[in-house]
């Protein structure tokens, strides 16, 4: 992706997040040199990877294969292990109408996904076999809000603005906005995007960057080539 393609398409987020009346933490808007300027004050938000996530899969086509994160909190995996202290992570999405964010499941982490505003938000699901993997032929049962929902292999649940999803580890899924944009949220145990996501197909989890433009604000992938 080019660097101008991500700065345009953070404006165009934020300005669907402001139009559902949520208010971003204060370092999404800091530039590269206030990263910097911060050091010591700014290292909790860099180490939790806290922050912009824009996404083409490395596929080279966002409105088609893409997506667009932002990461508003993010506990320990020490902690998890542990069972105690800050389990726990956050995260504002914006799925695009027809924009496919690819079929993938965790190892670890188990989410509510969240349908915040917009349109309907598609999920697609299969279950996992013996070994985890992606399994054509197997189905399972998530819950909606509380309530056990039964899914065929490949099924599509949809959920209307208010309606979630919990998937656990080993919940294949795949979704997309339907009918237009969707904001959604995502409330999870810590995540870890450098390790926890398995993928059906060969993709790459973060953009390659083409600087084309000055960053206007970092993406977690930037982190450790901008600030060292």
């Amino acid at each position: 992706m080019k660097r101008s393609e991500v700065n345009a398409i953070m404006g165009q987020a934020a300005e669907l997040i402001a139009a559902h009346g949520f208010c971003l933490p204060p370092f999404a808007w800091w530039s590269p040199e206030a990263f910097r300027a911060r050091g010591q004050q700014a290292a909790r938000v860099v180490e939790a990877r806290l922050g912009w996530d824009i996404t083409d899969y490395g596929q080279g086509d966002f409105d088609r294969v893409g997506l667009a994160l932002f990461t508003l909190r993010n506990g320990r995996m020490p902690d998890l292990r542990a069972g105690g202290g800050m389990c726990y992570a956050e995260k504002l999405l914006i799925s695009r109408e027809g924009q496919l964010s690819p079929m993938h499941r965790h190892i670890v982490k188990a989410e509510d996904i969240i349908n915040r505003g917009g349109a309907t938000l598609a999920v697609e699901l299969y279950g996992s076999d013996a070994a985890g993997g992606f399994a054509r032929d197997r189905g399972g049962t998530v819950w909606c809000d509380g309530i056990a929902r039964p899914f065929a292999p490949g099924e599509v649940i949809r959920l209307a603005p208010g309606e979630s999803v919990t998937l656990m580890p080993g919940d294949w899924h795949a979704f997309w906005g339907e009918g237009g944009d969707v904001l959604v949220g995502e409330v999870s145990t810590v995540n870890d995007d450098l390790t926890d996501n398995v993928f059906c197909e060969p993709l790459g989890r973060f953009a390659e960057i083409e600087e084309d433009e000055a960053p206007r604000h970092l993406l977690v992938s930037d982190y450790e080539t901008w600030l060292g």
